[in-house]
């Protein structure tokens, strides 16, 4: 490129920092790797730009992104409740992430499937393949994953454009007034609590329908219907209604009824996920089982 008129006289590291937005750091140490060269001779950083003359600058390869990837290894009691060539169903254990993340050592769903021998799609991050949504570690449930790169583009929009059907079962603590109804309050990361969202005015919209399958004395079975997917958000909405997930102690559930029932975790699974198959627009419809822990402690809530 030709040196602009404006950077006449100044100095290598000062005049290319301004000129291509680098440090003058970076711009030193490319200069000191003989990168620089103005007219067509090699140029230290100290040198000065004489205005209109021919500046070559080789630019280092951009360093590729940090791969986090995990083991290939069985994940004890996640179960395939369908496959084909372009979708897996499963039904995710608690104790189990969807993918690979910072600072996670345990298992993961898109491990589990590699150990099955299935092979996901490669859109989107390397560490994420496949995983068109989530479920949180503690929560368990009915996910999909896309083994084929329409499967992924697809699902992926439905999820965006909200025409996955999502409903979970929650038990959560009292009994919510009315017993029917929709939360409509924006989440966002709690102020002061890494790890935690809270209902905030800065926060993105967030919409979770409700109904009451069945009251106990203490706590209420809900049938939950999400309208939009954010981290956390049936545990923050119904927390801030003051009824959170029975067993659900980051939320602000009550530890001695959480202990009564056997709970070291909050009630709340993913029973079921809706959506049009990604291969032929038909609609397809798969359901999760409760799992062991939360059965025995609707039991325990249905004896008491």
């Amino acid at each position: 490129m030709p040196v602009p008129d404006g950077l006449d006289g100044m100095r290598i590291d000062a005049g290319l920092s301004r000129l291509l937005g680098l440090s003058r750091t970076v711009v030193a140490g490319l200069a000191e790797a003989g990168r620089v060269s103005v007219d067509g001779r090699e140029a230290g950083k100290s040198d000065r730009l004489p205005g209109g003359s021919w500046l070559e600058v080789e630019l280092p390869d951009a360093e590729a992104p940090a791969v986090i990837e995990g083991p290939a290894e069985v994940v004890a009691g996640l179960t395939v409740l369908h496959s084909d060539d372009d979708i897996v169903v499963v039904d995710k254990p608690v104790g189990v992430a969807a993918h690979p993340s910072p600072g996670w050592t345990g298992p993961t769903v898109t491990g589990g499937l590699a150990a099955l021998g299935f092979r996901l799609s490669t859109s989107g991050a390397a560490e994420r393949q496949g995983i068109v949504h989530r479920l949180d570690v503690g929560t368990t449930g009915v996910m999909v994953v896309a083994t084929s790169e329409h499967a992924y583009t697809v699902l992926k929009r439905a999820f965006k454009e909200r025409t996955v059907d999502k409903r979970y079962h929650a038990v959560v603590q009292g009994h919510p007034d009315p017993s029917s109804g929709t939360v409509d309050a924006p989440i966002d990361r709690h102020p002061r609590h890494d790890h935690r969202f809270a209902v905030m005015q800065s926060g993105k919209p967030s919409v979770t329908h409700y109904d009451t399958i069945e009251a106990f004395r203490s706590a209420s079975l809900l049938d939950v219907h999400l309208e939009t997917g954010r981290t956390h958000q049936i545990r923050v909405h119904f927390s801030a209604l003051r009824h959170p997930c029975v067993g659900d102690l980051t939320y602000g559930a009550d530890p001695t009824l959480a202990k009564r029932v056997g709970l070291t975790r909050q009630w709340l699974h993913a029973r079921t996920l809706g959506f049009e198959h990604p291969a032929d627009g038909r609609h397809v419809e798969f359901t999760s089982p409760y799992p062991a822990d939360l059965a025995a402690a609707l039991d325990a809530l249905t004896d008491r």
